[in-house]
């Protein structure tokens, strides 16, 4: 059976299509991005944009016609915080539903956490023993721990970083000012998830996200050539030098920076600052990156559904 995914996340409209059946590892058949950056497109009005919509709009059409040409035998297609927060995301999805057919269904902060620790805990399997898992988007940050399958805590914070560069980062490289309130802010935020995991526990702290890799990669993983087996890591150390670094960089220098895409090079500080903080407020002087995430969750969710029925 052919399952395909279709995320309409914060920075990206991904296509993901895999190849899967009871019992078997879904393998990857198809994935095609457009980088639309949704969370940055939102107005002072918090709106999505006229364009911001069209361009979505256009992503989700030429994403359908992509699955139905690869003969997808079922789609699920969502949309993650950038919609989810936009004041008109009633009428933007209206008219994708209009005019490309395709129904997209919206996941709240705390599915988005489940269906991911779904794909972290399938990932590292049972031998993982409890597993606290961080994933960094454009408009969120989600966070769960658990032993089982099914998360014991699951919780979404606003702090994308789409979200935070639009927001609160100032110039480029942004001010010194602006990094520090950024920090405070973060840490703000971050406090109020703190007590709630803490009081599960953990054994294996985790992360995914491009924007975790990409930090990874910075503080010397290794590259996405090597295969999404390979191990990697990062640890808060690392972190820190990668953040002392970037923060004086603008954005085109490090677009140039291998491991870094340049749509996404101005966003890496706000995912620096958020993934250092979350670290420091935890205690976790060190995390797995996992090369699955939301979309491999919500595919294995579906796969136990049609299996069912």
């Amino acid at each position: 059976m052919r399952l395909g995914v279709l995320d309409v996340g914060s920075n990206t409209v991904h296509l993901l299509l895999v190849d899967a059946h009871h019992g078997a590892h879904p393998w990857p058949a198809h994935s095609q991005k457009a980088e639309l950056r949704l969370a940055e497109r939102i107005g002072h009005n918090g709106e999505l944009t006229k364009a911001g919509a069209d361009s979505l709009i256009a992503a989700v059409a030429e994403a359908r016609d992509a699955a139905a040409g690869l003969e997808t035998d079922d789609l699920l297609a969502f949309a993650t915080s950038a919609v989810r927060d936009a004041k008109n995301s009633a009428r933007v999805l209206k008219r994708v539903r209009e005019e490309t057919g395709v129904d997209l269904q919206v996941l709240s902060g705390e599915a988005e956490a489940i269906m991911t620790f779904l794909a972290v805990r399938r990932w590292f399997g049972w031998s993982a023993g409890r597993l606290l898992v961080m994933d960094i988007g454009g408009g969120s940050l989600e966070l769960a721990a658990g032993i089982d399958e099914e998360p014991d805590v699951a919780m979404s914070v606003p702090l994308g970083v789409g979200r935070l560069t639009r927001e609160r980062l100032h110039g480029d490289p942004p001010t010194a000012a602006s990094v520090e309130a950024l920090c405070e802010y973060v840490e703000t935020e971050v406090a109020k998830a703190v007590t709630k995991l803490t009081d599960n526990g953990w054994d294996r702290p985790v992360a995914t996200s491009k924007t975790f890799r990409t930090l990874a990669r910075l503080a010397g993983a290794a590259p996405s050539s090597a295969g999404p087996r390979a191990p990697r890591r990062l640890t808060r150390v690392g972190l820190h030098q990668v953040l002392s670094f970037i923060r004086r960089i603008p954005s085109a220098a490090l677009a140039e920076i291998d491991g870094v895409s340049p749509g996404r090079a101005h966003q890496i500080l706000a995912g620096a600052v958020v993934a250092e903080v979350t670290m420091r407020s935890l205690g976790i002087d060190e995390v797995e990156i996992c090369p699955w995430a939301l979309r491999e969750g919500v595919i294995l969710r579906r796969l136990e559904v049609l299996e069912s029925s």
